[in-house]
């Protein structure tokens, strides 16, 4: 991962803007569409800012004034003086799917966006604002943190009661919560890889990965598989404990002539 993909909330706030045309305009929209107000340069309140200048120079000149003041700066079309870059947006509000290149193919991102817009739903942000206003009722039915996250992993699946890639009945939440068994026991499965290319992580190795709670796994197995699961699952090299941890466990194995 080359950048860090992050959701800045804008509404209300000051961005700098420099610039006019075609580019700047289409800033312009994006800024105000998230809620931000576009300023010139001047303003001291500003903490980010896009510059929108066709001319290089003028353009490298501007972003260097404005990142010696603190800020972080996105030139259009020159991604190597940018500190941050805009992404392709599927946007569901509140569900927004962002798609970056880090600069490399704004034309490859929008692509990619274009296919995903085709697969989700636009009931996708109703159904994430209807979670939200059952977060209560949600802390109810599952006061452990650890067990109310498992209960939503296995809504969400494809197929899942709350799957985000299907429409659902404006009561489906309430359903879900009402008639949802108790989440699985604790219990540990065993992966043996294909191959060190994560590529090859059937559907299932992958949709475990990303459920998974802690994770045991060969020292030959490599980072670019291990970086699949969860940021926020324990990973431990070796062979699971004879008691295994609370949730779900997997044991990744990776036979010597796959590696």
């Amino acid at each position: 991962m080359e950048q860090l993909p992050i959701f800045v909330n804008l509404s209300g706030r000051k961005v700098i803007l420099v610039g006019e045309g075609e580019a700047a305009d289409a800033k312009r929209r994006l800024i105000e569409r998230a809620g931000g107000q576009c300023v010139d340069a001047a303003d001291r309140d500003a903490r980010l800012a896009f510059i929108a200048i066709e001319d290089e120079k003028a353009a490298i000149e501007s972003a260097e004034d404005l990142k010696a003041r603190g800020l972080l700066v996105n030139v259009v079309d020159r991604p190597e003086h940018c500190d941050f870059t805009t992404p392709a947006i599927v946007d569901r509000a509140p569900v927004l799917v962002a798609v970056g290149t880090g600069g490399a193919s704004a034309g490859m991102a929008k692509a990619i966006r274009q296919r995903i817009e085709t697969l989700l739903p636009s009931s996708t942000g109703k159904l994430a604002s209807t979670i939200a206003a059952a977060r209560q009722a949600i802390r109810f039915r599952w006061p452990d943190a650890a067990d109310r996250r498992r209960a939503l992993d296995a809504a969400f699946v494809e197929g899942g009661m709350l799957d985000p890639f299907a429409d659902h009945a404006d009561n489906a939440v309430a359903q879900w919560i009402a008639n949802t068994d108790e989440p699985l026991p604790s219990r540990l499965i065993e992966i043996p890889l294909l191959s060190d290319n994560p590529d090859d992580l059937t559907l299932l190795s992958a949709r475990l990965l990303g459920q998974a709670d802690h994770i045991f796994h060969d020292t030959n197995v490599p980072a670019a598989i291990l970086d699949r699961a969860r940021a926020d699952a324990v990973r431990c090299e070796g062979t699971p404990p004879v008691h295994v941890p609370e949730g779900l466990t997997l044991y990744l194995r990776l036979p010597q002539a796959a590696a």
